[in-house]
Order: structure tokens, then C-alpha cells, then sequence
């Protein structure tokens, strides 16, 4: 196993990840949103902690950074687009950046959207990407920063990666997203059976991430504005693929 993957419940509804590569015996966080839990998920596991990632600058997501830089020497890498509102940076990375963490390489991809400089980490050797609030479980982030145009290039970019890509999102919003998602594709049947299993998950307090690619494209209406049966309900059969996103972002927000 070169990596393993623990998820880390912080706050009321993120989550953080711990990437260890056992050979080499080093570990990453992805995203810091509250110290706490991920010192105690480091205790547990015997671990200490040698890189954070950080994929944009919103505090659910970087709170936690300089306690963990305090107690373990942590190096810090983050969005050169974004490093005047993110904790100090020891690697600036870009879209197409490439680095190593030990024995693995993580690709950078710029996914603008949900806030300007957002970045998603792919780690194609355990096939994993680290999307935060771009590609969200059946969602993706609202549009705080970015224009429609920017999220839906940076999601269709995420969706040229394999299909057994594993999506590890920043949230547990998919109960609420599902909810959604039945409104605008009432007749898809994988969106059926999915929302059935994601009520299933939480009721027994399960996480409902990572999701798999291949289920986001067939269930996640955010990847499918090109769908007929989206486009039928929400009466807009000959508009263009941004403007059928559009307006799915848009009842999205007030729902």
C-alpha cells in the first residue's frame, strides 16, 4: 500500500485527510480545520505530521494550521494564487504543479470557482483527488468568488480523470445535495438508488465520502448539464450546457 488514507471529522461537518506512505513513514494533512482531531488521529495512528496541504483559503479549512506547525515542524504547501490569505506557504504550487510526498506523486489542478485560487490535489498512483469545495459529493461549492464559467471548466477538468477516481470532498453535504439533486433529475434511477443509500449512511452516522467518479458523472447534477432529463425539468431544453449549470447553481443556492 503506498499510502494510506484516513478521513478526519472536524468541526460541525468537515473533513480533513491524513495521507501515510508507510515506506517512507512520512504523512500529510489535507486541509486544517480544527487542530484537535487531527492531533488525536496522529496519537492514535503513532504518526507525526510533515506536510499540510492546503487547498484555498477559507477558515473551515486553515484554523488549524498553526497549531499543528507549532507542534510538529510542519512544512505548509498552498495556491500561489492565493498565498496572501493563506497561513505562510513553504511550497507555492500552481495548476500543473508536481510534487512528492516520500514515494508520491500529487498533481496540482487550479479548480477556481468556489473561491478564486482553489486548488484540488490527484494522486494518481492510489487514485485519489482531494477536492475540497469544487467536486463535492453530489454538489459542488457555491460560488462565492468565481463566475459559473470558471466552476464549470474547473469541474469538467476533474471529470477527465479515470472514472475510479476516488473524490475526497471537504464536507458531509450530501444528504442535502441528494435532496436537491432529486429536484432538478427526478427520474434517475442511479440518483434514486444513491440518495436511498446516502440516507442509509447517515443514519447509521457514516461518512458518505469518498465518493466514486464514476457515480458522481452518472448522479451529481452539477457534472450532468448535457442531461435530457435535467433539461426537461427544468424547462430549458435548448440552452447551453453553461446555462443549464447556471441555473442548477442558482436553485441550488435557494434551496
Amino acid at each position: 500500500m503506498p499510502l494510506e488514507i484516513i478521513t478526519v471529522p472536524c468541526l460541525d461537518d468537515n473533513y480533513a485527510y491524513l495521507l501515510h506512505a508507510p515506506l517512507t513513514g512520512l504523512t500529510a494533512l489535507v486541509d486544517a480545520p480544527d487542530a484537535a482531531p487531527i492531533i488525536a488521529a496522529l496519537e492514535d495512528k503513532g504518526w507525526t505530521l510533515d506536510f499540510i496541504l492546503l487547498t484555498h483559503h477559507h477558515w473551515d479549512h486553515v484554523d488549524g494550521v498553526e497549531e499543528l506547525r507549532a507542534k510538529y515542524g510542519t512544512s505548509v504547501i498552498g495556491a500561489a494564487a492565493d498565498k496572501h490569505r493563506l497561513p505562510p506557504l513553504d511550497l507555492e504550487v500552481s495548476d500543473g504543479t508536481v510534487f512528492s510526498l516520500g514515494n508520491v506523486d500529487v498533481h496540482v489542478s487550479d479548480v477556481s470557482g468556489h473561491t478564486i485560487g482553489h486548488i484540488a490535489f490527484h494522486i494518481p498512483s492510489v487514485k485519489a483527488l482531494f477536492s475540497a469545495d469544487s467536486l463535492m459529493a453530489l454538489g459542488c461549492g457555491r460560488l462565492f468568488e468565481g463566475t459559473p464559467e470558471q466552476m464549470l471548466a474547473s469541474l469538467t477538468k476533474l471529470t477527465a480523470l479515470p472514472n475510479d477516481t476516488l473524490v475526497y470532498s471537504g464536507h458531509e453535504y450530501t444528504a442535502t445535495n441528494a435532496a436537491f439533486a432529486l429536484t432538478v433529475d427526478p427520474e434517475n434511477a442511479d440518483l434514486k438508488a444513491r440518495a436511498e443509500g446516502v440516507a442509509r449512511s447517515r443514519e447509521n452516522n457514516l461518512p458518505t465520502v469518498p465518493s466514486m467518479l464514476s457515480m458522481e458523472k452518472k448522479t451529481n447534477p452539477f457534472l450532468r448539464s448535457d442531461s435530457k432529463g435535467i433539461r426537461t425539468a427544468l424547462g430549458m431544453p435548448e440552452a447551453s450546457d453553461l446555462e443549464v449549470f447556471t441555473e442548477v447553481r442558482l436553485r441550488r443556492n435557494q434551496f
